[in-house]
């Protein structure tokens, strides 16, 4: 994804003039509109919530409207990131920036590949780590720091935080980044959330951090492999880090009635739409899985295939309208997990 150089401006300043004013003469805005076009056919091709966030660009959301977006894909046969169309993408359109990163993506991602390819075209690269800093930090995933200027994180996810977010630059970028986020967008600041995220980012700095980034990994890959095992069709075809990303169109079914059916069978996932999805954003092809709960709780290798076993039969009931077997499921979960109490709570 990308902003360009027409309509983006300095990084501080965002939103001070639309698309319309800064993209210059006419010849400028038949340009813009033809690459509207080309992210039109992109996001046709894999979704609203295909392998990136709707906040690098996507038409919905309000970067989609401050910015000219242009989107990279993945490829069809194995759902990786084809570094040779995003360089030609960025000779092409030479953008002000570039984002990797993302939301449902199984694979490690090449921070370096990237930033060779923003330095080639004097682009600013911005890494979204939102769903790996918790990876990151424990030493589970490469990081990207020196080769993105720019990183952006919640700090909810696999960083086990509170629920907020954190943006890192180098000291280049740092003056425009403050202005744009005060008094550009926040108001006031929320000092209990602040504090919590001090704590989070303490506990992230220990040896047991980093033994449980290790095994989220670990478990990850353990449930891919099982599922692997039980005929379904992993994106990628499996995974480097937190997520797996499956895609139910060989079972028969949609992933939010197959999410609806694993929820009742006390299996959190959520519907998720798959690269190249036939399927509606909102009634998606696939769904959504993470390890960094249950190892929380204390998981490890040994349970994946119990887990695989209860989603295969759990969408298996789906298909079939059975919920006596989802009501069983949901008991044998519970059984399970008692023994597994999720850190500083207890039951009444």
């Amino acid at each position: 994804m990308r902003a360009t150089r027409d309509e983006a401006g300095d990084v501080g300043d965002v939103g001070r003039q639309d698309g319309a004013d800064l993209a210059g003469d006419l010849g400028e805005r038949r340009e813009v509109d033809r690459a509207r076009d080309r992210r039109a056919a992109a996001e046709d091709q894999l979704g609203p919530l295909g392998p990136g966030h709707l906040t690098h660009g996507w038409s919905v959301s309000a970067t989609g409207t401050w910015f000219h977006a242009v989107q990279y894909s993945v490829r069809r046969e194995d759902g990786r990131v084809d570094f040779d169309e995003v360089r030609d993408m960025a000779r092409r359109e030479r953008p002000r920036i570039i984002f990797c990163g993302g939301t449902a993506i199984p694979r490690t991602i090449d921070f370096p590949a990237f930033a060779s390819i923003a330095r080639e075209v004097d682009a600013v690269l911005v890494a979204d780590i939102a769903h790996i800093a918790g990876l990151i930090a424990g030493g589970a995933h490469p990081s990207p720091v020196g080769h993105a200027p720019v990183i952006t994180t919640t700090t909810h996810k696999t960083l086990r935080g509170p629920r907020g977010a954190m943006i890192m630059s180098d000291a280049e970028h740092a003056k425009a980044l403050d202005r744009a986020v005060f008094p550009g967008l926040q108001g006031g600041p929320h000092n209990h959330t602040t504090a919590g995220i001090a704590v989070a980012l303490g506990e992230a700095a220990t040896p047991a951090f980093a033994s449980y980034a290790r095994q989220i990994v670990a478990n990850a890959v353990a449930l891919a492999s099982a599922l692997v095992e039980r005929g379904f069709d992993l994106v990628t075809g499996g995974t480097d880090n937190h997520l797996i990303l499956v895609d139910l169109t060989g079972k028969g079914i949609g992933g939010k009635p197959a999410a609806k059916a694993l929820d009742r069978a006390g299996i959190e996932c959520n519907y998720n739409a798959v690269p190249y999805d036939t399927r509606k954003p909102f009634d998606p092809s696939g769904i959504r899985l993470g390890t960094p709960a249950l190892t929380t709780r204390g998981l490890t290798e040994a349970h994946m295939p119990q887990v695989a076993a209860w989603i295969d039969e759990a969408v298996d009931a789906a298909i079939k309208d059975d919920e006596a077997t989802l009501s069983r499921i949901a008991g044998e979960v519970r059984e399970l997990l008692a023994g597994y109490p999720m850190p500083g709570w207890a039951p009444a």
